[in-house]
């Protein structure tokens, strides 16, 4: 066991968007805290390092997906080679890079009263490489940055038959090296089974390489079509404007339009219902039109999942040229050449795509312990959907599900510092939220609730994750515009956060 001898103010736990961001809020808000960050990974990225997929990009817009105080100058919708370049210019114009340390796998986090603080203990490769050591890391606060889902293993179910298949199965979280479209994909009959961003993305990208792509799903998913293009940012950048003004008003238009459209999807869901049906009429183009309401109109109100988005329609065109279909069924089995649906019909397959999910971790799938007892993290009350009841000094970046990651990931980094100075203020080394005696008859909420947000990754996953409850500090909105309002003024004094 090799211990590092200096005690950090701060550890943050992954390097990608959200670490990233909160290490340059915590040099620029709190210049004098010491810190560092821990990432599993060879590099940094998370999401945007792990997925290597053909055609894998941002279902975000960048101007808001990208960092507040980072100007993003391209298109809206950007691949994952542009959103890492994006990313290590960040750390290389804030110097961030010598605080970093890849390949650091954590184990555990224990806190310790006695002494206030965390005690973090990782697994790194020896300095010759061949081999592994423990290695441990003391801080008096952790700012976990992981994200929330597993970057190891994506979610596929097991369906009957598929240990009688001969092709081959893959997730695109584990993409493999040798499936690339010049020569693993060309000829072969693929079945992408799922209807999110990542069957959207993929489909597009390897239609025309392959022989016939299928995205075989069974539900439909929403779609909205566009250009990848922002006019306003177009105009303002003719124009000459500061980069830093344009990102700011392109980010706030943007920002205006999302929250009109949820607004709308909550007050009549039907009629942005149609309009999103019409979009997808229009993007499949005259003879389609019987297949809009049979593929592309689902169950739920909108919204009420992730809606994704088609920059220049290119999986309907994908479908409209004959390269790609859809088939909206349930699987019965798998057969040894392919895959036998519920209702009798039989989609051959040379390579089967689960682009079925993730699967949700809690708190990095780190054994943490307070004091020697296990951390049961559903059992917690989460403080503004940021600190937890029982746990101290500790933070979990959790971003929107409906909106940008980074939105929230940045409004948590004003947080996490303004508490961070508060608790230096009052001379406090140790904070942790609890529930005050006007709290007793609050009824305790999932961590998102069905009728929010009911994607299927989050109903496998809720009960791992902390509870909310339905006042503020306790509420856990994923609402980025009342958010936007009411976290930078959260109240540090109100009796919800102990202080010692």
């Amino acid at each position: 066991m090799t211990e590092t001898s200096e005690i950090l103010d701060v550890l943050i736990v992954g390097a990608g968007i959200s670490g990233i961001g909160a290490a340059v809020h915590l040099q620029q808000q709190c210049p004098g805290k010491t810190w560092a960050i821990l990432e599993g990974q060879e590099g940094f990225g998370g999401t945007w390092r792990t997925h290597r997929y053909p055609g894998i990009r941002s279902d975000s817009d960048l101007f808001t997906f990208g960092y507040r105080f980072k100007p993003w100058m391209g298109k809206p919708i950007a691949t994952a080679a542009e959103i890492l370049a994006y990313l290590g210019e960040v750390i290389d114009e804030h110097r961030l890079a010598p605080q970093i340390h890849y390949r650091h796998g954590i184990q555990s986090a224990a806190w310790d009263s006695g002494t206030r603080r965390w005690t973090v203990t990782a697994t790194r490769p020896t300095a010759g490489g061949d081999g592994t050591e423990t290695v441990q890391y003391s801080a008096r606060f952790l700012w976990m940055c992981q994200g929330y889902y597993r970057h190891s293993q994506g979610y596929t179910p097991s369906w009957p038959g598929m240990d009688q298949y001969l092709g081959r199965v893959v997730h695109p979280q584990t993409w493999p090296d040798d499936l690339d479209m010049a020569q693993g994909l060309a000829g072969k009959r693929v079945v992408v089974i799922g209807s999110g961003a990542t069957a959207a993305t993929l489909i597009p990208a390897i239609a025309g390489h392959c022989s016939h792509v299928t995205m075989l799903q069974r539900s439909p998913t929403f779609f909205i079509t566009g250009r990848n293009a922002n006019e306003l940012a177009d105009t303002l950048r003719q124009l000459d404007i500061p980069s830093e003004w344009t990102h700011e008003i392109v980010r706030r238009k943007v920002l205006f339009d999302q929250a009109t459209f949820s607004r709308r999807c909550k007050a009549e869901p039907e009629v942005v219902r149609q309009e999103l049906l019409a979009g997808v009429r229009a993007a499949l183009g005259p003879g389609l039109e019987a297949e809009v309401d049979k593929h592309f109109n689902p169950r739920y109100r909108p919204w009420q999942q992730r809606i994704a988005f088609v920059p220049d329609a290119d999986l309907f065109k994908a479908v409209r040229s004959g390269q790609a279909s859809v088939v909206t069924d349930q699987i019965e089995t798998f057969t040894p050449h392919g895959i036998q649906l519920r209702s009798g019909a039989t989609l051959e397959a040379d390579v089967v795509v689960t682009a079925t999910g993730f699967h949700l971790n809690v708190l990095g799938d780190i054994a943490f312990s307070i004091d020697g007892q296990p951390l049961d993290f559903a059992r917690t009350v989460a403080w503004n959907g940021a600190l937890f009841t029982g746990v101290p000094n500790l933070a979990w970046v959790f971003g929107y599900l409906r909106a940008s990651w980074t939105l929230r990931s940045d409004m948590m980094g004003d947080l996490v510092c303004r508490l961070l100075q508060h608790m230096d203020a009052r001379g406090a080394s140790t904070v942790v939220p609890a529930l005050r005696p006007q709290d007793d008859d609050m009824p305790l909420l999932p961590w998102i609730t069905a009728d929010n947000f009911n994607a299927g990754y989050v109903e496998r996953g809720v009960a791992l994750l902390p509870q909310q409850g339905d006042r503020a500090p306790w509420v856990h909105g994923q609402d980025y515009p009342s958010e936007r309002l009411s976290l930078p003024l959260a109240d540090l004094d109100d009796g919800s956060l102990l202080y010692l």
